[in-house]
């Protein structure tokens, strides 16, 4: 048997083992129980900061910032 048959059958039998326990690994480590709070805080990162900038949304403001207006168009 050559050096590439080998490797081959190596690569097709360990291989498959070693990337079906690593990925056994990775599902287990993402639903371990304590990863719920941190799950739950990044799918909340997009909706942290949804306020409206101030009305006064500078301090050299000329009344007509976007952010005026933005908070004009939602109320």
């Amino acid at each position: 048997m050559d050096l590439y048959s080998l490797l081959r059958e190596m690569a097709d039998s360990w291989g498959l083992l070693a990337l079906t326990l690593i990925f056994i690994g990775v599902v287990a480590w993402a639903y371990r129980p304590g990863a719920r709070k941190l799950h739950e805080d990044i799918a909340n990162i997009p909706l942290r900061n949804d306020e409206l900038p101030p009305d006064d949304c500078c301090e050299n403001c000329t009344g007509d910032c976007a952010g005026k207006r933005l908070a004009e168009e939602v109320r």
